[in-house]
């Protein structure tokens, strides 16, 4: 089963992350199928980009994005 989330980059305390479609069984930071977009926390406000086409086609194919790209793709689509 592919699902959407969050694998980790940046050095220590310095973290960003690439939104990325993986298959359910491999770790965080292992090889992933597809890259969806990005997610710097450490920027203020936070900085967001996700390719919502990719983004919609993988949610199409049955993948499952996580608690936290789902609250992301929220906040980006309501714009807060």
């Amino acid at each position: 089963m592919v699902v959407i989330r969050l694998t980790r980059f940046g050095g220590k305390k310095k973290p960003y992350y690439r939104i990325v479609a993986v298959d359910r069984e491999k770790p965080r930071e292992s090889a992933y199928i597809d890259l969806l977009g990005q997610y710097t926390p450490l920027t203020h406000p936070a900085q967001v980009k996700i390719d919502m086409e990719k983004y919609n086609q993988w949610i199409r194919k049955g993948a499952q994005p996580s608690v936290t790209v789902k609250s992301l793709v929220k906040k980006l689509n309501t714009g807060k």
